[in-house]
């Protein structure tokens, strides 16, 4: 049977779209009364794991799921051995290095060297500053980044922004902008070129529906 990782979170309800426009349905993990992990469709072809984002490419990647879903910023940050099939349009957002809106920096050539800055996405953030040739100490965090330079923890930090709201909140602004990010289909390679339970089929639909915006329509949910 085809299994495939989901990811918990902003980009739950566009996946779950996208999979019914393909003819599976896996919207019983927008039910909030539901705790199962692991749901079959109801057409008995494919079963999706409901996973933490950042764990999607995991699975991928061992073969416990043939495809996933999980945003770009998450495969730019683990660099997960996958196969990166297509990106689905949805979910948009950035990686952005941001400090407070009352501090002298205008870019991130302006902070001073060996400043601390926290951020969730280590790797990307030390390959970021690493390519402008200025050196940081990077704080990792795991949530709430926005609070290292409020607190004086941090001159700056790198995270995500989608509308900038929880920036402007906590008087932080943007510098720079790392990456833009979206969600991307990914399978797990070997399984991609063997072809089991039809994967290139679906990847292929996948993508069409994709390309077509379905992720706009109403999840249909007949339960």
């Amino acid at each position: 049977m085809l299994t495939i990782a989901l990811p918990k979170g902003a980009l739950l309800a566009d996946s779950i779209r996208l999979f019914q426009s393909v003819g599976l349905d896996f919207s019983l993990f927008l039910d909030k009364a539901n705790r199962q992990l692991q749901i079959t469709d109801a057409t008995g072809v494919a079963q999706a794991l409901l996973v933490r984002a950042q764990d999607v490419p995991v699975y991928v990647q061992y073969g416990q799921a043939q495809l996933g879903i999980v945003g770009y910023d998450v495969l730019r940050e683990k660099q997960p051995v996958v196969a990166n099939l297509a990106d689905l349009g949805f979910g948009g957002c950035r990686l952005s290095v941001a400090v407070q809106a009352a501090s002298p920096y205008r870019s991130a050539l302006d902070l001073p060297a060996h400043c601390r800055v926290a951020s969730k996405f280590v790797h990307c953030a030390r390959a970021y500053f690493q390519s402008i040739d200025l050196p940081v100490d990077i704080v990792p965090l795991s949530g709430s980044v926005e609070l290292g330079p409020i607190t004086g923890m941090s001159e700056a930090i790198v995270d995500l922004v989608s509308t900038g709201t929880t920036l402007r909140e906590n008087h932080l602004m943007e510098l720079e902008v790392l990456f833009h990010s979206t969600a991307r289909l990914i399978a797990h390679p070997v399984s991609y070129r063997v072809n089991p339970y039809d994967l290139r089929q679906w990847s292929d639909r996948l993508r069409e529906r994709s390309a077509v915006g379905v992720t706009r329509s109403p999840v249909l949910n007949p339960g």
